[in-house]
């Protein structure tokens, strides 16, 4: 194992101009060892650009005043950055010229003609992470913490399947080291993007991928195991691994330590501090995972890795919040067999639904999914000629770990339950 260390910052982290000096000193600090800093898009950008995907917003008006809202948001973080601290001007303005040509270039990707809604997604969002490290990467070459900004997309490579693409663990392995070893022997902190990846097209030109929602803990994962990195830090804006989210509990409780097992587990189930692909490459190469906070630097924060069981053992809590719950019925009154649950999930795949919870009877198969306009019209338009559909939207979607009943009356507070299910450990409800 090397002692190549990995940080990823997420968008809380880099949110403006005062987070990113932040954010700044906290990678100074850790210099004496060679660093890969992994950074989302900043703030809300992501949710932004979701609404500039071609076909998505008709109205031209409202497309191009969300992109200038966009832009004017990262203008003005950099103005800001650049303009209070005594900074390398060639710095400045080479980071001006590529920030303008990524803002030209998002002005083409939004504007182009709808075709396929996964591939038009991965094409556009992605700038979110091109612009922030670009402009985070500059103001640190403009105030002397020199580092090298590398594209992730030519390092991660996956397959076509737009919006969650399967990593090629071979190729990307083969990239970093090529590219990402080298250079840290001659710079030793590089700068690159969480969340997107490259692919290549049947006809053999190049276009993005990405991970999955919420994915720059997986870019991070990715690299570390290709890297054999010492460890792997994700900086968030909560003390550590919280038993529950502080927006909806008063007294949270921090896990010190998390098994890996458990940590896959929960992060299986939506918990927010980590992606659910994260923590099983760095788990097959034994590499540490901690969960620091970027308000508290020197903290302790939580830590994942090869322990028998979580410490403390506490319930622990997950929501998720606009989620859509949907019936499907066979029109005939036939059984929900086999062959009508291959068609389902056979449509859900071609359009990568990703499903938070699922249950069949012998007349209905229902799910739980994110709330997506454009998703839920496409299920409902493929599925109409041979299936009843019904759903409900505004649900919430509520998972507890190591739970008893009494927990269970208090968090549904008396709410009518839609649906449910219990194993040993966990049980999961879908409220209105």
């Amino acid at each position: 194992m090397s002692n190549i260390k990995v940080f990823k910052f997420g968008g809380a982290s880099v949110n403006s101009a005062q987070a990113i000096r932040n954010m700044a000193s906290i990678v100074k600090s850790h210099l004496d060892t060679p660093l890969v800093v992994v950074i989302s898009a900043m703030g809300k950008t992501t949710n932004a650009l979701e609404q500039l995907v071609p076909g998505v917003l008709a109205d031209d008006v409202a497309r191009h005043a969300k992109y200038e809202e966009v832009k004017a948001y990262h203008t003005t973080i950099f103005d800001e950055l650049v303009s209070t601290t005594a900074v390398d001007v060639s710095a400045v303005a080479d980071t001006r010229d590529a920030l303008q040509r990524l803002f030209a270039d998002l002005e083409k990707a939004m504007t182009c003609k709808p075709t396929d809604y996964n591939y038009d997604y991965d094409q556009t969002v992605s700038f979110g992470e091109l612009i922030s490290t670009t402009l985070i990467s500059g103001y640190l070459n403009s105030i002397g913490i020199s580092n090298l900004w590398l594209d992730v997309r030519q390092l991660v490579r996956t397959d076509d399947y737009f919006r969650e693409g399967h990593v090629d663990w071979l190729r990307t392995g083969q990239q970093v080291q090529q590219h990402v070893t080298q250079h840290l022997s001659e710079h030793p902190l590089v700068i690159t993007q969480g969340f997107i990846a490259g692919t290549i097209l049947p006809t053999g030109a190049e276009a993005t991928t990405t991970l999955g929602r919420e994915g720059s803990d997986y870019s991070a994962s990715i690299l570390s195991y290709c890297l054999g990195a010492s460890e792997m830090t994700i900086w968030k804006d909560v003390p550590g691994f919280l038993n529950a989210d502080p927006k909806y509990f008063d007294n949270t409780i921090k896990i010190n330590k998390i098994p890996y097992n458990e940590a896959i587990e929960l992060a299986y189930y939506g918990a927010s501090v980590i992606h659910p692909k994260t923590v099983k490459p760095i788990q097959n190469k034994g590499i540490r995972l901690n969960i620091k906070s970027f308000v508290d630097p020197s903290a302790e924060g939580s830590v994942v890795g090869p322990f028998f069981a979580i410490d403390p053992l506490t319930p622990l809590y997950i929501f998720k919040n606009n989620q859509v719950l949907i019936s499907i019925l066979p029109k005939d009154f036939s059984f929900i067999a086999e062959d009508n649950l291959q068609t389902i999930f056979a449509l859900l795949a071609r359009l990568n639904v990703k499903v938070n919870m699922m249950q069949n009877s012998a007349l209905s198969f229902s799910f739980c999914i994110d709330f997506n306009q454009v998703l839920l019209s496409s299920i409902q338009e493929a599925l109409a000629g041979q299936f009843r559909l019904r759903y409900n939207t505004g649900l919430q979607l509520i998972t507890i770990r190591y739970y008893n009943q009494e927990i269970i009356d208090r968090i549904v507070g008396g709410r009518n339950v839609l649906l449910q299910q219990r194993s040993r450990t966990t049980t999961q409800l879908i409220v209105e």
